[in-house]
């Protein structure tokens, strides 16, 4: 074994015996990781390991799965992954074929043979269509999985990659098609083209056969901001460009333009989300915002027609009126209508606003499943070519998804929507229900969690709890075929709790687990811990946690701060050492989020969640394993690698596993994402006694 430096405290902010681990593929580096990750599949992957593996692999690869789609004029595109396929298939059917109970397929790209005939480990990470004639496409491959991708310009006609046509060395960013000729490139490739993030910081016109290097730049921010970008509106009347610097998070600035560069800065909060249809602007408030002696409240929607607002108008319309629970998600245009996608006390509604030169008119949508998780998004991929229709998916805990098709403009009542496919059941359910539950954290706050598995609880049941509490994303109980094959079937009761930091009830709940706040968030999860087992639903050796990037922070400090509360603890992809994380590869970007700890007085609150530097030794850990994929160019393996160094340097049972391959997101392939998870369950079930 490679031998570690003993030493027993990192508490100071710049004590860091263990940077050497932050070099990815440093020799000495990556012989202590091939010994660790060695070890812990001794230890964990045996035969069941193995079994579990292989039953998620072939879950991950039914044939019978839903294939989700998105139209480009008549046909229907989806991305496939199989036993057969493992890095995927480009295909597309047509609408008729895909109401089939077996659509037949038309292959645009064969990813496995394009790796194995350039010898490249392609991983899939999208394409961009070419608008209108649809001749082209811009391929996004990636080498192993990281965000970072190579751009490929791909003839659909001939299904061959075009040697001469807009081809991008590996970097990260986004191409948009203005025209056949003509691309905006928002990319980090080149000298001086990356912020300290490492995403673009310069959108660049990008003319066919020109050098990308030397294209002009068109729209550019200082190296200070996160990343900006551009793209073609085609709902204007003419040629409309929009260009978007975001300075943070939470900090974004719109211009209009055209392809000379921006002409119009679009003067709404720098905090608020907007989007465009034609001439109608819709804004979500993250903050109350007063113009024009009105205030708008923080959440609310707000809608006005785009030629007035920019002539000086600021008369906006209401859309939406946040509640103390009821907050909104998610808006698009689809067809000239908005659809607005709510949580009113966590369960999903939707609206539909009608803009209008007098007034606005809004419906709800009532006629959508009902479901613990439902989502709406526009069938067509192009937002110019939108005629009405949605696809909508719903699920719960216990029931498989499925996906339906809605239509806006169907009659007065809207119908139903009609069900397209439906994933099959992957574990066996029955005996199994689903409650809703508050705890009450530690300043009063009641936060809500979701508990599924057999009926009467008998105070030792083996809970597999998890939660995210951060960006304002919101996190609802779905159906989980890992959990319910691997947990919930063998007897288990899983737990999905609504930490704060998230965005379930709106701004208020993400703003006062963000920042400082993040403390609380943390607090709020220990407090559901407690719950459990004040319920007399088990105890606290039979509680395991699992959590990733973000929410890999909380189940750290889960083991810094709350140890006594959880038998076992699956730390994934996590951002742990908070004094350095601004120099690793995105995190910059983060800053909004968490705070800068190079000011002292953000420092003072980070060294606290700190996981990295408060753990301390003579204290009791449960056991954990920290795991992360060495080709994540997100969240640097770094900190898990430290994290798991200075543990077992502290006598604590810590574990660590690196996947060769795979990014931020899961595995590169179906196997190597059933392994990965299936690793982390068989730690946590013999960490708990659950086997």
């Amino acid at each position: 074994m490679t031998v570690i430096d003993p030493r027993p405290t990192l508490n100071a902010p710049d004590d860091d015996p263990y940077l050497w681990l932050e070099d990815i593929d440093g020799e000495k580096a990556l012989i202590w990781v091939t010994e660790q990750s060695a070890r812990t599949l001794a230890r964990f992957g045996g035969p069941r390991f193995e079994g579990d593996r292989d039953v998620l692999t072939g879950i991950f690869d039914r044939p019978d799965r839903i294939a989700w789609i998105m139209r480009r004029d008549k046909y229907l595109y989806n991305f496939w992954r199989d036993a057969e396929n493992p890095r995927g298939l480009w295909r597309r059917t047509t609408l008729a074929a895909y109401l089939t109970a077996k659509p037949e397929w038309e292959i645009v790209l064969d990813v496995d043979a394009l790796a194995k005939t350039e010898g490249k480990d392609w991983i899939w990470g999208g394409a961009s269509v070419e608008p209108g004639r649809r001749e082209r496409a811009v391929l996004r491959l990636s080498l192993g999985g990281g965000d970072a991708v190579v751009h490929r310009e791909y003839d659909l006609t001939a299904r061959s990659l075009v040697p001469d046509g807009f081809n991008l060395p590996e970097a990260k960013g986004h191409i948009a098609w203005l025209d056949h000729d003509t691309l905006l490139l928002s990319s980090a490739l080149g000298d001086g083209m990356a912020t300290r993030s490492g995403y673009a910081r310069t959108v660049r016109l990008w003319r066919r056969g020109a050098d990308p290097l030397t294209a002009p730049v068109i729209f550019e921010a200082s190296s200070d901001s996160m990343l900006v970008f551009g793209h073609l509106d085609r709902t204007a009347a003419s040629e409309r460009v929009w260009f978007t610097e975001r300075r943070a998070f939470f900090d974004a600035i719109g211009w209009i333009g055209d392809r000379s560069g921006p002409k119009t800065q679009i003067d709404l909060p720098r905090d608020a989300s907007w989007d465009v249809f034609g001439d109608w602007l819709a804004v979500k408030l993250r903050n109350a915002w007063t113009v024009a002696g009105t205030t708008h409240a923080a959440d609310a929607l707000i809608g006005i027609s785009l030629s007035s607002f920019i002539a000086g108008a600021r008369s906006f319309t209401t859309l939406f009126q946040p509640g103390s629970r009821c907050a909104l998600q998610s808006f698009f245009w689809n067809d000239g209508k908005l659809v607005v996608s709510l949580l009113d006390n966590l369960i999903p509604r939707f609206d539909m606003v009608t803009p209008g030169r007098r007034d606005w008119t809004r419906r709800t949508l009532d006629t959508m499943p009902d479901a613990t998780t439902v989502r709406a998004w526009p069938f067509d991929a192009e937002v110019h070519e939108r005629n009405g229709e949605v696809l909508v998916s719903a699920e719960d805990p216990v029931t498989p998804a499925q996906l339906l098709l809605f239509n806006l403009n169907g009659a007065a009542s809207l119908g139903s929507p009609v069900v397209l496919k439906r994933d099959p059941e992957n574990f066996d359910a029955s005996g199994l229900v689903a409650t809703r539950h508050e705890a009450v954290s530690t300043d009063g706050e009641m936060i809500p969690y979701t508990q599924v598995g057999p009926e009467n609880a008998n105070g030792e049941a083996p809970v597999h709890l998890t939660a995210y509490g951060g960006y304002g994303k919101s996190v609802l109980p779905r159906y989980n075929s890992a959990i319910g094959k691997l947990w919930l079937e063998p007897g288990g009761t899983s737990v999905v709790a609504n930490i704060r930091g998230g965005g379930e009830f709106g701004t208020r709940w993400h703003e006062a687990g963000r920042r400082a706040g993040r403390r609380l968030a943390h607090d709020d999860f220990a407090a559901v811990a407690a719950d459990l087992v004040r319920r007399g639903v088990t105890r606290p050796e039979r509680i395991a946690a699992e959590g990733g990037s973000n929410g890999g922070l909380l189940i750290a400090n889960m083991l810094t701060r709350y140890p006594e509360r959880f038998g076992a603890l699956f730390c994934t992809v996590p951002v742990l050492d908070l004094r350095r994380y601004t120099k690793l590869l995105a995190g910059a970007s983060w800053i909004d989020e968490k705070g800068d700890p190079d000011k002292p007085e953000d420092w003072a609150f980070l060294s606290q969640m700190s996981a990295y530097h408060t753990a301390e030794a003579e204290r009791s850990y449960p056991p954990i394993l920290l795991a992360t994929r060495r080709q994540d160019d997100r969240v640097h393996p770094g900190h898990a690698r430290k994290m798991a160094a200075k543990l077992q340097a502290l006598g604590c049972p810590a574990y660590f596993y690196e996947a060769e391959v795979g990014g931020h997101t899961p595995g590169p392939n179906n196997r190597e994402r059933a392994a990965f998870i299936a690793l982390g369950y068989s730690f946590l079930r013999d960490a708990i006694g659950f086997l």
